[in-house]
């Protein structure tokens, strides 16, 4: 397989490289191409952004969490119907999970899918020093495929005329086009990155002016050209992850999904699809109930703390909840899904509000991130998606503590450092609720057994 494919990559985090990468996407969609978008690393909010922009669902690949045969897998299974993939790193281009392994790092991702790199450079305030920039990006690792750069925050012509001539001519790196320093071509942030297009609303306007600001400056035809690369993927046959063929649906899963709640990894909800299930989006903001046919529970993560004041008002939905755990109907619950069936959420101002009550503790918000990275996890008994004495491998990342006991702990935290993480509770250990976001590509039993777990509960449960 050959599909035309390509990485952009960045010198560090906060350089530009989600609104260009939004913005060719958009430019690439404009000529007609189906273009499917993926993100390095564990993000949930730049993804979005790209969803938007190619009006395709955009895929997580990440090298730490998955083996290279699962990310090849997942990346072939993405890419089956499209014309171009378009890859946006994570961090700097040689960032992996510390500063000597390349695990994790957005070259290495490029060089498991043999793609073509463009990096992104912050151009303000330099010139002749982006030379050296683009000379090191290139040098470090002769193997990469480094293709070209796209310049960020271009002051004017002779900004341009200078950064351009330095970089070419002693770097040997070819400039591919620019973004010039515009306050309204930056994406609106807060605490835990860019605000999610969930919540944003019609931001049409603001990626057809991306569109046209990338058609006018950068070489959409050239990055075309060289995207299309002739260097195969490695051959990797469906069926480790993915079934040779698709189930049959066997069982509804609710999956929370709305301003509030919109962390979810697309494969997760690909894999859980393609074990059987048929998956139903639900809002606790406007909800009043499960559909009558719900089987089982995944709420993912996102911003409850946000909307905290609507879905304690929505008493309806919560009960609703309340009644299916206590039924036994399986429930995960990641991160932001944690914090909602806590007792309750504590804001950032420190003003109370009732949640769903179904995990011991409040969730308070911090003053600062509390915890982010990624870590290794031991199951210390059998769950609704895994069995005693798994290891997992995920990510945390979430600016909220839970205040309460920690009995029946869903994990011990092998790394960074030992703790006991998330809760298994419910009258059947129904109940999955940890502050750990998993990637169902990471272990090919996950999705297969919470779809499993959903089954054999609805077939003791029809009445429910």
């Amino acid at each position: 397989m050959s599909i035309p494919r390509l990485v952009i990559g960045g010198t560090s985090s906060g350089v530009g490289k989600t609104t260009i990468t939004a913005g060719l996407i958009a430019a690439l969609r404009e000529r007609g191409l189906r273009v499917q978008p993926f993100k390095c690393g564990p993000d949930y909010i730049d993804p979005s952004y790209h969803s938007l922009a190619s009006g395709l669902s955009c895929r997580n690949l990440d090298s730490w969490m998955l083996s290279e045969k699962a990310l090849i897998e997942l990346f072939t299974h993405a890419t089956g119907e499209a014309s171009i993939a378009v890859v946006e790193g994570v961090m700097g281009l040689y960032d992996g999970r510390n500063g000597l392994e390349s695990a994790g790092s957005t070259a290495e991702i490029a060089r498991w899918l043999r793609a073509p790199v463009i990096l992104v450079m912050n151009v303000a305030k330099m010139s002749g020093s982006a030379a050296a920039i683009a000379l090191g990006y290139r040098q470090l690792d002769p193997d990469l495929n480094l293709v070209g750069v796209i310049l960020n925050n271009v002051g004017s012509s002779s900004h341009l005329r200078w950064v351009t001539e330095a970089v070419e001519k002693k770097s040997g790196v070819s400039v591919l086009g620019y973004l010039p320093k515009k306050d309204e071509m930056r994406l609106p942030e807060r605490h835990l990155g860019l605000v999610p297009t969930a919540e944003t609303g019609e931001l049409s306007e603001y990626m057809e002016r991306l569109r046209e600001q990338v058609e006018s400056t950068v070489d959409v035809a050239t990055i075309l050209r060289l995207a299309d690369t002739k260097e195969p993927l490695p051959q990797v046959t469906e069926g480790k992850l993915f079934p040779s063929q698709a189930e049959p649906v066997q069982v509804t899963i609710a999956v929370a999904h709305d301003e509030a709640f919109s962390f979810y990894y697309q494969d997760n909800l690909d894999l859980l699809a393609a074990w059987g299930a048929e998956l139903r989006f639900i809002s606790p903001l406007h909800d009043a109930n499960l559909p009558s046919d719900t089987r089982g529970v995944y709420i993912g993560g996102g911003f409850p703390e946000m909307y905290a004041n609507e879905l304690e008002a929505n008493t309806g939905f919560r009960r609703a909840l309340v009644e299916a755990a206590e039924a036994g109907m399986p429930i995960y619950a990641e991160c932001g899904g944690l914090m909602y069936i806590s007792q309750g959420i504590i804001d950032f101002e420190g003003g109370k509000h009732a949640m769903v009550g179904l995990v011991p503790g409040w969730a308070e918000m911090q003053k600062k991130r509390a915890r982010m990275g990624y870590a290794v996890a031991e199951t210390l008994e059998s769950s609704i998606i895994a069995r005693r004495g798994e290891r997992l491998r995920g990510h945390l990342f979430h600016w909220s503590k839970l205040q309460g006991p920690t009995e029946r702990a869903a994990y011990r935290i092998l790394e960074p450092e030992e703790q006991l993480e998330g809760f298994i509770l419910g009258p059947e250990s129904n109940i999955l609720a940890s502050y750990l976001h998993l990637h169902f590509g990471s272990e090919p039993s996950l999705a297969k057994r919470f779809v499993e777990s959903c089954v054999q509960w609805g077939k003791r449960e029809r009445s429910y």
